[in-house]
């Protein structure tokens, strides 16, 4: 089924919405994608290619690159924040004026924000009221999706109209989407799946191997699962694609897996943040995960270990088997 050309506003020059603004224009919607920098938009236009967060990917000259805000967002029926979720609100905030009264927000940043402890729904709502909200998230590697690799997602909002125009508006031969109702569920996923990828990448930069991996990977998927059931979220949300199906692939590979392996292999965090542009969103993700652990009393070994590594400098070999000696328990606790 052909669906109805639509303005949609990519918000965010990152890998994930160079990506998404170059999806949509191939599905032929009119897309207007704005950046934050204009010095970049400017090397955006220039070089047709994000050098910095998706090199080696064509960008169409028909696509459209603005760092106005309120030339982005003209018109636009779908307002796409593809932005990470620390500068989502200032993002947010700045579209009170210049949004359309009808446009659905999807947001595609996973994540917590810093102090607030807040999901990314919330932030929206706080900022722009009772909009149309949906997530968007996934076991999504930006630059497969931009070379036309098979992938799939999930989308949800707690209006299935909403939930459906989205997956109408996005999904191809290429790019399976499916809906849900659950947007506490797929945004906690999509965020709390970061700080389990970095304990894979420090057991993989210790070389331990395929077990270790694999239990880390089970073992997280519960703990993901029992914060967010203890939030409001859907148990079986956590065994789909926002949940399992990303921290999979976040556990292969990804920022959050290679700012692990890195610590794993004795750079310190400093050093391997300042290595590279990217925003690794685990690393926020782990301190707001305990400080809602601790409010929710819910037990977190996994992120609780990554978290002292990050911030408490504990030895990572020493935090790894502090998860081995814990009291047995049974696997259904």
């Amino acid at each position: 089924m052909k669906v109805p050309r639509q303005t949609v506003a990519v918000l965010g020059d990152g890998g994930w919405g160079t990506t998404l603004a170059i999806h949509l224009h191939r599905l032929g919607h009119e897309v207007r994608w704005w950046g934050a920098f204009p010095e970049y938009v400017t090397l955006l236009r220039r070089r047709r290619e994000n050098v910095k967060f998706l090199p080696g990917i064509h960008i169409p000259k028909t696509l459209s690159i603005t760092p106005e805000l309120p030339e982005a967002t003209a018109s636009a029926s779908v307002v796409i924040l593809a932005v990470p979720s620390q500068y989502l609100r200032l993002v947010v905030r700045r579209l009170q004026t210049v949004i359309e009264g009808d446009a659905i927000v999807v947001n595609v940043a996973k994540g917590l924000e810093k102090g607030s402890l807040k999901r990314m729904s919330q932030v929206v709502t706080e900022e722009l009221g009772e909009v149309s909200y949906a997530v968007l998230s996934g076991p999504n590697i930006a630059a497969e999706i931009a070379k036309g690799h098979p992938a799939s997602s999930v989308v949800a909002s707690t209006d299935p109209d909403v939930a459906a125009q989205i997956q109408q508006l996005c999904m191809n031969d290429q790019l399976r989407l499916y809906t849900s109702r659950d947007v506490v569920g797929v945004e906690l996923g999509g965020a709390l799946k970061n700080p389990i990828a970095i304990a894979a990448g420090l057991s993989d930069g210790l070389g331990f191997g395929a077990n270790a991996k694999a239990a880390l990977v089970t073992r997280g998927v519960v703990e993901m699962a029992r914060l967010g059931v203890a939030m409001g979220a859907r148990r079986e949300t956590f065994w789909g694609l926002s949940g399992l199906g990303d921290l999979v692939t976040t556990c292969l590979s990804g920022r959050n897996h290679w700012l692990g392996e890195q610590l794993g292999r004795g750079r310190s965090l400093k050093a391997v943040l300042a290595s590279t542009p990217m925003v690794i969103e685990g690393v926020e993700t782990a301190r707001a995960a305990i400080a809602l652990g601790r409010r929710y009393r819910v037990e977190l070994p996994i992120i609780e270990q990554v978290h002292a590594i990050l911030f408490q400098h504990r030895p990572v070999r020493q935090a790894l088997q502090a998860l081995m000696v814990r009291v047995g328990k049974s696997e259904s606790s």
